[in-house]
């Protein structure tokens, strides 16, 4: 598990995914342009299989499992989107999920696991909590476990979005991305800088869970301190692999307000005429409050889901 991914497992990933994932639209919007100066290219991971990029970790990781492994049963903690994909990837390969999702999940994404055939255990709202009951259904039953990010195979698959990206845009000066665990952030910076070693890849991060940020300055993976902000799917530290990547690769990371991240998201359902969740809106938000120097150039956005419970609007 120690491994981390190169280029040629990244395109692996894509071929053996290539049958099951959606290769997601670019969007671009020119209210977004013309607030920023810059040409803005949206990938739209919020239309993939279960809303969100988690889909292309979690079945690249499942598919690679040998089958004695799986019929073990797979296991996974998840506050949400990396819950479903696992949850959908498992049933897709005939295997049975269980996992471990913590008590404030959302509701939308809690139903969406079960509606996907997998079992829930609920935890409390802390890492701690989730891993330790993980590992003791892992004692019981032998289940395989596919960590929502620090897994090789799983920032592999998700590395195939910037790919596909700069397959369809390749001449982006930049792309920047939100960082949560950093699965995503890792596989963007493989595949954008092993395509194009010139390019610049941003992350940006809620200032109420600034982890990856104050672990890019103090040199180690720095804990998450609170778990209040809106963008539920960044609310979770660094792992050894990812914060190695991002460390090695990453141009820079900024943070953004809670104000940001509602603005925003709002003005993408508004603007763009699509549902996103809080936590895609962040890298837009880094964008219109100008933390980076966009003028005048082509960028990349993954927005990275679209799962929302409607009835917890955070502007209704």
């Amino acid at each position: 598990m120690s491994q981390i991914p190169n280029f040629k497992d990244i395109n692996e990933a894509a071929e053996r995914i290539n049958p099951y994932a959606h290769r997601t639209p670019v969007l671009q919007s020119s209210w977004f342009n013309d607030q920023t100066g810059a040409e803005l290219l949206f990938k739209c991971e919020n239309f993939q299989k279960v809303g969100a990029f988690k889909f292309r970790g979690a079945c690249n990781a499942i598919m690679k499992l040998p089958e004695r492994a799986g019929k073990k049963g797979i296991i996974t903690h998840s506050s949400g989107n990396h819950a479903q994909a696992v949850a959908l990837a498992a049933r897709m390969n005939g295997y049975k999920a269980t996992i471990v999702m913590p008590k404030n999940s959302p509701s939308v994404k809690v139903n969406a696991v079960r509606e996907y055939g997998a079992e829930i255990v609920f935890c409390e709202n802390t890492i701690e909590s989730r891993e330790e009951t993980a590992q003791n259904i892992i004692q019981k039953t032998g289940a395989a476990f596919i960590h929502p990010y620090n897994h090789p195979d799983v920032i592999a698959g998700q590395g195939t979005s910037a790919k596909e990206l700069l397959e369809e845009i390749p001449d982006l000066d930049m792309i920047i991305a939100p960082v949560g665990g950093g699965g995503l952030m890792s596989g963007t910076l493989l595949s954008a800088k092993a395509i194009n070693p010139e390019i610049k890849v941003y992350g940006a991060e809620p200032e109420l869970a600034d982890d990856a940020w104050r672990s890019l300055k103090s040199g180690k993976i720095e804990p998450v301190l609170r778990t209040d902000t809106i963008a539920d799917g960044l609310r979770t530290s660094l792992g050894s692999l990812t914060f190695q990547i991002i460390q090695t690769h990453i141009d820079d990371i900024v943070t953004v307000s809670e104000a940001s991240i509602i603005r925003d998201m709002r003005n993408v359902w508004e603007r763009m005429k699509i549902i996103i969740e809080p936590s895609c809106a962040v890298p837009v938000s880094a964008l219109m409050d100008a933390k980076i120097s966009v003028q005048g150039k082509k960028v990349g956005i993954i927005l990275t889901g679209g799962n929302v419970d409607l009835n917890q609007l955070p502007w209704s």
